[in-house]
């Protein structure tokens, strides 16, 4: 390879671990508590999701709920009788579910 090649190839491995070190990702942990779910949204950075909708859907697909994250990034739920996964879509390629399976009591 001649030094131009190299300088060309050295300039995309550089841009793209740029690429790589800007992209956030959407995150969120959740938790059983007495008769609540709680959710908390944020991203990959360590950034909270302030204002952001997490939906409740049952295993059907079905709306359950929706609720607005806070201004701790936090989202409650009551816990209902039936399955249930959550989501948290920030508008990125592959939004955050939570399926029940995964809830433990805090």
């Amino acid at each position: 390879m001649n030094n131009i090649s190299i300088l060309k190839v050295s300039l995309l491995l550089v841009g793209l671990a740029s690429f790589q070190a800007a992209a956030h990702f959407p995150l969120m942990s959740c938790h059983l508590e007495h008769e609540k779910v709680v959710c908390e949204a944020g991203y990959s950075d360590g950034s909270t999701a302030v204002d952001y909708d997490v939906e409740m859907y049952d295993y059907d697909d079905n709306l359950m709920a929706k609720v607005t994250t806070n201004k701790r990034a936090i989202a409650e739920f009551s816990r209902p009788q039936t399955d249930f996964y959550l989501v948290f879509d920030a508008g990125h390629e592959n939004p955050v579910e939570v399926d029940v399976v995964e809830l433990k009591e805090k």
